[in-house]
């Protein structure tokens, strides 16, 4: 019987220990990659010189806050923080309900074959890079090899004389839009599908033998039942009004759209390693950061008002 129990505790300590190292090496990418370039959040309130390079301007440049007031009377900055909280905001009201629709529906598929089908097809945009999947959507809507266009001629919406460019300003926060529900919508729905497989079977057929339709089922059962899941995608997708996905939007950005493309994960970037100006682009970070927890903490204290639920 000892020897039994010492069998088993060797077991358990080993699984704990290779389980302990899994999440040993998670920790140490975390720091690395998450954590130790938080410390270049200094350059926001140093004067870097453009002579300098990273680490000589955070170690030598003066203490400053000249860098938040170049960003207030910066008119590009506030155009840029238009393009982004617009962006965000649409994304907020389309991509952000669109997985959960998605859901539900998969949900009501009663064939299982069809219902993995469909998820694999529209998981599948998901794993494909912004590069390749960018190269697919400008393909697809150039103005003479896509095939946007001929639709467009079918319905009477555009003509081989006068063909619509899809690449202009004009279209691009839409073309946004579209693009990222295709590509996410089934990866952001498998959380969803998660929480409803959860819900008890019992509690569908007894609402069935009370004469309840599908449509029914899902607004009084299957949505207040994952409404702590809604509540918790919802709290993080308002904390990222100011944040975008930098391949998503450098991909699709040009000369030519750059008046509605420029959103501030871009211009960061271009300030900071095309210009060198690192101190102002550390300060446009600190910047974003800063309103995201604000907007993470306010959503949350609302969540907790008004329905009891939130992240903390």
């Amino acid at each position: 019987m000892e020897k039994k129990r010492e069998e088993n505790k060797v077991k358990f300590n080993v699984r704990h220990g290779q389980l302990a190292g899994m999440a040993g090496l998670s920790v140490i990418c975390l720091f690395f990659f998450s954590y130790l370039p938080m410390f270049g959040l200094i350059l926001a309130v140093k004067d870097g010189n453009k002579s300098l390079n990273i680490l000589q301007a955070m170690l030598q440049s003066e203490w400053t806050l000249q860098n938040f007031v170049d960003l207030v009377v910066d008119e590009k900055f506030w155009s840029v923080l238009w393009n982004t909280v617009g962006l965000n905001l649409l994304s907020l009201l389309f991509n952000f309900p669109a997985p959960l629709i998605f859901a539900l529906l998969i949900n009501e598929v009663r064939s299982k074959h069809v219902r993995k089908a469909v998820q694999t097809v529209a998981n599948f945009p998901h794993f494909i890079s912004w590069v390749i999947f960018g190269g697919i959507v400008l393909a697809l809507t150039d103005m003479t090899t896509g095939v946007i266009n001929p639709v467009l001629e079918a319905f009477g919406l555009s003509s081989p004389e006068n063909p619509v460019d899809l690449n202009m300003p004009q279209y691009f926060w839409t073309k946004m839009i579209i693009v990222t529900v295709i590509k996410n919508i089934g990866w952001g729905s498998i959380i969803y599908t998660a929480a409803i497989a959860g819900i008890s079977p019992e509690i569908y057929d007894a609402a069935a033998i009370d004469g309840a339709g599908r449509w029914t089922r899902a607004v009084r059962i299957t949505i207040p039942m994952i409404a702590p899941t809604i509540t918790i995608f919802l709290l993080l997708n308002i904390s990222r009004i100011l944040g975008n996905s930098f391949e998503q939007f450098y991909v699709f950005q040009n000369s030519a759209n750059l008046s509605k493309s420029e959103v501030l994960a871009t211009y960061i970037y271009s300030t900071g390693f095309t210009y060198r100006n690192y101190s102002t682009a550390a300060a446009m970070s600190f910047f974003e950061g800063v309103i995201s927890v604000a907007l993470l903490s306010m959503g949350n204290f609302i969540s907790n008002r008004l329905t009891g639920r939130g992240l903390f």
